[in-house]
C-alpha cells in the first residue's frame, strides 16, 4: 500500500500534467505553454524558480521558458554557451544533473543565474521522440539544497511531459511552415501582378521582418563603388534605414562577408565594433543574397536590435524569399529594358521628322517660294500681246502655291514648330483651330515640360481629333489638360456615336504604345451611342526607377 504522502505527490503531478495538456489542447502559444511548465515544476518541488532550454545544433542552449517566486524571469530567448549551466551537464550525460553552487560556476550562464540570485539548480533531460530536446531544471535561491530526490521526481515529470512538448513543438512547426507558405504566396502574387519594384521590395521586407521574426528588415543593392543602397525596409518601430540610404563597406561588416562568400551569413555589430546608424542601434543580423540572372545584385537582411539573436533558422527563410526578390527584379529589369528600346525608338522617330520638317522648311518649301517668285516676275514680263502664255505662267505659280501649302501641312503634322518654339500650351491652342469640328481646350499648365512629354501629348490629342473627325460623328470636342501628382493628364472625350475599340488595331493602338514607351498609360471608354473619352497619364519625371 502507497505512502498516502507520496499518493498525494502523484496526485499533485498528474493535476499538474492535466493543466499543462489542457492548455495545449487549447491551442495555447508556446511562449505560454513552456511558462506554464516551468510554473507548475516549480511549485511541485518545490523550488524558488524554473526554467525550461531547448538545445541548439550550433551547440548553444535558448532559454524558453522560465518561472521564479518573485516573477521577472527575463532571459526567455536568450541564446547561452552550455559552460556553467546545468543543462550543460545533462547534455553532456544525458541524464539528471545538479549544480551545488553557482558561486563556484565559470560563464555567462552562470553569471545570469547568480544575478537571480541562484545558488543551486537540478536539471533533467527532456526526450522527444528519441532525441536530446532540451533540459527543465528547478532552481533554489537560498542555502538550502533542493531535496535528494529532485532529480528522480523531475525526471519523471520530464517523462510525461514530452509528449507536451512534442505536440507543442509540433503544431509551432506547422504553423511557422503555414505562416511561411503564406507569406511566400502573398509576396509570389504580388510578383506575379508585374508592380513598380519598390512596392514587392517593401512586401517582402515586412513580410520577412513579421515571419522571422525580426525588429526590422531590409533589402540592400550592391553599388559599383562597394557601398550599398537600402531599396526596401520595414521595422516593428522607429529606427530602420531610410529607401536610398548608402551604407559604406566599412560599416556593412554583413554585407562584405555575403559579397565575398556569395552565401547567408550573421553578424554580431558590437562584436564587429560598428553601428549602421545611431538611428537604428542594430546588434546582430542574418543576411541572405540575392542572385539575379547569375550576379550577385544585393542581400536581404533581418536584423535584431536586442541581446536575442535571431533563430538559427533565419538563413534559410531569409533564402527562400530572396528567390522571388529576384525573380520580381528579373521581371522589371527586362521591362524597364524593352521601355527603355521603345522610348530610343519613339525619341528617333521624333527626331527624324523633326529633321525631316526642317529639311522640308530650309530646302523644298523655300526652293519652290523663290521658284514661285521668279514664274510670278516672268508673268509680270510677259507682253500683253502673249495672254495665252500670261494665263499659263499664272496657273503655274498657283500651282507651286497649292503644292507649297500642301507641303507646310506636311511639315506641320510631321512636328510643328509652335511646339519646339512656344510648347504645349499654344500647339494645342493652333491644333484645336484647325480641328475640322468644335473643339472646347481646357489647358491648365504652366511652363515647358519635358519634350517627349510635350511630343506625346500633343500627337494623343492630334489623332484623337483626327479620329473623332472620321469616324465618330461627334458635334463637339473636349480636351482638357492639366497635372496631377507628377503626372501630365490628358482627357479627350466627344458626343459621338461611340465604339472605339484600341483592340481593332485603329489608330489608338499607337498612341497607346507611344503613351507607354515614356511610361505613360492610355484608357478608353467608348460605349456604343454613348461618345467616346480618351484618358492618357504621362509621368512628368525623365528617368524610370531604378532597380
Amino acid at each position: 500500500m502507497k505512502d498516502p504522502g507520496e499518493l498525494g505527490r502523484l496526485a499533485e503531478e498528474q493535476a499538474a500534467l492535466r493543466r499543462v495538456a489542457t492548455l495545449v489542447a487549447e491551442g495555447a502559444r508556446p511562449p505560454d505553454v513552456f511558462e506554464k511548465v516551468c510554473e507548475e515544476v516549480a511549485r511541485l518541488v518545490p523550488a524558488e524558480g524554473s526554467a525550461l532550454t531547448r538545445f541548439e545544433t550550433d551547440g548553444m542552449v535558448t532559454a524558453l521558458g522560465g518561472w521564479t517566486s518573485t516573477g521577472g524571469y527575463v532571459h526567455v530567448g536568450r541564446r547561452f554557451n552550455l559552460e556553467g549551466t546545468v543543462s550543460g551537464l545533462v547534455y553532456a550525460s544525458g541524464k539528471p544533473e545538479r549544480i551545488i553552487d553557482y558561486r563556484e560556476e565559470r560563464g555567462l550562464a552562470a553569471e545570469a543565474a547568480r544575478e537571480m540570485g541562484w545558488r543551486s539548480s537540478v536539471g533533467a533531460p527532456i526526450t522527444v521522440e528519441g532525441r536530446l530536446w532540451g533540459a527543465l531544471s528547478v532552481i533554489s535561491t537560498s542555502d538550502r539544497p533542493l531535496p535528494h530526490d529532485t532529480e528522480e521526481r523531475l525526471a519523471k515529470f520530464t517523462d510525461l511531459l514530452a509528449t507536451a512538448i512534442a505536440n507543442t513543438d509540433a503544431r509551432e512547426e506547422l504553423t511557422r511552415l503555414a505562416d511561411e507558405q503564406a507569406a511566400l504566396r502573398r509576396v509570389a502574387t504580388q510578383v506575379a501582378q508585374g508592380p513598380p519594384p519598390s512596392d514587392v521590395f517593401h512586401a517582402v521586407c515586412a513580410e520577412v521582418g513579421r515571419l522571422v521574426p525580426a525588429d526590422a528588415a531590409a533589402l540592400n543593392r550592391y553599388e559599383a563603388d562597394d557601398s550599398i543602397e537600402t531599396v526596401g525596409s520595414w521595422s516593428r518601430s522607429a529606427g530602420t534605414l531610410p529607401v536610398g540610404t548608402r551604407t559604406r563597406p566599412e560599416s556593412a561588416p554583413l554585407s562584405r562577408l555575403i559579397r565575398r562568400t556569395r552565401r547567408p551569413a550573421r553578424v554580431d555589430y558590437e562584436d564587429a565594433g560598428v553601428n549602421v546608424a545611431p538611428q537604428v542601434a542594430w546588434r546582430s543580423g542574418v543576411g541572405a543574397p540575392v542572385i539575379v540572372e547569375g550576379r550577385l545584385w544585393g542581400i536581404i537582411v533581418a536584423v535584431s536590435k536586442t541581446d536575442r539573436p535571431l533563430p538559427p533558422d533565419t538563413e534559410e527563410r531569409l533564402t527562400e524569399f530572396t528567390e522571388l526578390v529576384a525573380t520580381a527584379i528579373a521581371n522589371a529589369e527586362s521591362r524597364a529594358e524593352l521601355d527603355a528600346s521603345r522610348a530610343r525608338i519613339v525619341a528617333t522617330a521624333d527626331a527624324t521628322r523633326r529633321r525631316i520638317e526642317r529639311d522640308l522648311h530650309d530646302g523644298a518649301q523655300q526652293r519652290i517660294v523663290t521658284l514661285a517668285l521668279e514664274l510670278r516676275a516672268v508673268e509680270e514680263a510677259v507682253p500683253p500681246e502673249l495672254p495665252d502664255l500670261r494665263e499659263e505662267l499664272s496657273r503655274t505659280v498657283e500651282g507651286m502655291s497649292s503644292v507649297l501649302d500642301e507641303l507646310r501641312e506636311i511639315s506641320l503634322g510631321l512636328h510643328p514648330a509652335v511646339l519646339a518654339e512656344q510648347g504645349l500650351g499654344p500647339a494645342l491652342k493652333t491644333l484645336s483651330r484647325r480641328a475640322p469640328i468644335p473643339v472646347r481646350l481646357d489647358v491648365r499648365i504652366e511652363g515647358r515640360l519635358p519634350e517627349p512629354v510635350e511630343v506625346t501629348a500633343y500627337y494623343v490629342v492630334s489623332e484623337a481629333l483626327t479620329n473623332t473627325a472620321k469616324y465618330a460623328r461627334a458635334s463637339v470636342v473636349d480636351v482638357a489638360v492639366e497635372i496631377r501628382r507628377r503626372l501630365l493628364r490628358i482627357g479627350v472625350r466627344d458626343d459621338g456615336r461611340g465604339g472605339a475599340d484600341p483592340a481593332r488595331g485603329s489608330g489608338l493602338v499607337g498612341l497607346q504604345d507611344r503613351a507607354e514607351a515614356i511610361g505613360g498609360t492610355m484608357s478608353v471608354t467608348s460605349p456604343h451611342d454613348g461618345g467616346t473619352s480618351l484618358v492618357v497619364e504621362l509621368p512628368l519625371q525623365g528617368d524610370s526607377p531604378r532597380l
